[in-house]
Parts: structure tokens; C-alpha cells; sequence
């Protein structure tokens, strides 16, 4: 059996969708960005890809069938990815084999920066991929999965209070977006923060925590699909940090999923920074499973 890919992200969605669904918790990162995608495209309609490099575009798949290769292909899907140009390929909990076979055979010669994994699986697709492509291979980033398991608010409490942004925040938000970016150094960095601040604002996908009239901190949160919503990126300003306002706009953030109707939040804690790791603790967070990123480079 090998990988089935689309870039249509409906038919992506109903073969791999009801998997995805069962571990919506560790499916996370897949399960938002194709909401979003499915989302923008109901609303701007099928675009015209004449012309366009397909390299360009996204693409998503799934295998189908037991853990190992040459499955029956009637077989249910067991895994699934999505690759984002200028992203790393996201990769679901796979045997080393098969996404070995991904790298090497289904995404030869596309442009990939890196992959997002568990750590096991991560490895195999990108030692296959170095031996088919050659250069290098870096850590980028170990990453922690969260999950709330009963939200408790930072006590005490930071001056102020929390509210939503709108689109007079726009050009605050795209500055904190890209200032994120930057100090996270974000693979695929350099995209329009901007628009993706303004999609936020669009859901009402972003809580300002405002003290003294001024806005001193951020924490996004995804749309909510399959009874799960992520907090990102959560931001505060060099000048406003250390005064617990990240926790508040965090925690308002998550209280707010929950009563739109969120079942599960999540988030991901680089490990490499242990103040969030314990700040996401200590307002009720629970780690999950461990994720690496790694890129690869030309040298």
C-alpha cells in the first residue's frame, strides 16, 4: 500500500477526517490548519491553480492499512500528513517504515524544509531523507503537547482585565505576530503576519490583556474542530514581561473556548523554555506527549 495525496482538502478530509478525529488531542496541529483551509476555501470558492507550481500549494495524505508497507488497500487509514510549503511536514504517530516511505518515495523532489513528529518518527523520515537528498539535519525545536485538565487563574491575578480583539488591533497584533515569529524563529518564518492576524480577529480568535488602558499581552487560539481548540501564539512584550499578564491573557483564552463549547485545550510549550513549561502548569495544563521538529539543510 502506499500513500494516497490530494490537495483538495475536502477529499483529504473524508478518507483521513474520522481518524484524525479519534486522537483530536495529538491530531491537533492537522485537524486546525485543515479546518482553516477548508473554512477559507468555502468562503473565497475553488481557486485557479493554472499555471501554479504544484510544489506551491498544499498537499495532504494518508495510509491506509496496518503499520508496516504493502497493506491491503481496502484496509482503514492509520496515518496521515500535511505539508505546507515553507512548513515542515506535519506527520501523524506512524511506523518508522512508512514514513521512511513518505519522504523517500512519496514526497521526492518536493522542496521540505523539515518535519513536525514524535520524535522516533521524525528520525526515520529524516534519515530517509538525507539519504535520498543528501545535506544536513538539525534539531529545531522539542516541543511538549498540553492538554487543560481544570483551569485554575494565576493567583494572584495581574492588573487589568481580558477582552477580544477587533479590527482596530489589527496593526498592533500583526507587529506582536511578527515579533513572535522572530524571537521563536519560526520555520517557514517571513510569511504575512498581518493576514494571519486578521483571520484570527475574523473568529474573534484573539485575547488582548489590557492593564492601565494598553494592551500587554496576546494569546490566540484556533477554531474549534472535533471538540478541540489550541492557544497560539501566546505573546507579551519584552517591556510588560514578568508581571503574569501572558497567564492571564492565556487562561482568558481558554476559559473562552470552554464556554463556546471546547471539550479539549491544548497547547505546545517549546521544552527549551522552562518559565512557560511551568507557567501552563501552574493554570492547569497537562503534558501530553513530546513532538521535535527538524530541519533540514543544504550544508
Amino acid at each position: 500500500m502506499a500513500w494516497q495525496t490530494t490537495g483538495d482538502v475536502a477529499e483529504f478530509l473524508a478518507a483521513a477526517g474520522p481518524y484524525l478525529r479519534r486522537e483530536h488531542v495529538r491530531n491537533t496541529v492537522i485537524l486546525t490548519v485543515t479546518e482553516t483551509m477548508r473554512v477559507s476555501a468555502a468562503h473565497s470558492g475553488e481557486p485557479d491553480e493554472a499555471g501554479v507550481d504544484p510544489a506551491a500549494r498544499p498537499l495532504l495524505g494518508w495510509w491506509a492499512g496496518p503499520g508496516e508497507p504493502a497493506a491491503a488497500s481496502a484496509a482503514p487509514v492509520t496515518g496521515a500528513f500535511l505539508h505546507t510549503p515553507r512548513f515542515p511536514v506535519v506527520l501523524t504517530d506512524v511506523a518508522p517504515a512508512v514514513a521512511a516511505e513518505l519522504a523517500a518515495v512519496t514526497l521526492a523532489g518536493r522542496p521540505l524544509p523539515g518535519v513536525n513528529a514524535r520524535p522516533e518518527v521524525a528520525r526515520a523520515f529524516a534519515a530517509a531523507w538525507q539519504r535520498a537528498n543528501g545535506g544536513a539535519v538539525h534539531v529545531h525545536r522539542n516541543q511538549r503537547l498540553y492538554r487543560l485538565a481544570g483551569l485554575s487563574w494565576p493567583d494572584p491575578a495581574p492588573a487589568g482585565a481580558a477582552r477580544i480583539a477587533d479590527d482596530s488591533d489589527l496593526p498592533l497584533l500583526a507587529q506582536w505576530f511578527a515579533a513572535f515569529e522572530f524571537e521563536v524563529h519560526e520555520m517557514g518564518r517571513g510569511s504575512d503576519q498581518a493576514a494571519a492576524a486578521r483571520e484570527r480577529i475574523g473568529y474573534q480568535g484573539i485575547t488582548i490583556w489590557e492593564a492601565g488602558g494598553e494592551p500587554v499581552a496576546m494569546a490566540g487560539a484556533t477554531r474549534r474542530v472535533a471538540g478541540m481548540a489550541r492557544i497560539g501564539p501566546v505573546y507579551t512584550p519584552p517591556a510588560h514581561r514578568g508581571r503574569g499578564y501572558g497567564s492571564a491573557a492565556t487562561a482568558a483564552a481558554s476559559q473562552r473556548l470552554l464556554d463556546h463549547g471546547a471539550e479539549d485545550v491544548v497547547l505546545f510549550t517549546d521544552l527549551a523554555n522552562p518559565v512557560s513549561n511551568s507557567i501552563y502548569q501552574r493554570i492547569g495544563y497537562r503534558a501530553v506527549e513530546d513532538r521535535v521538529s527538524l530541519e533540514f539543510r543544504a550544508d
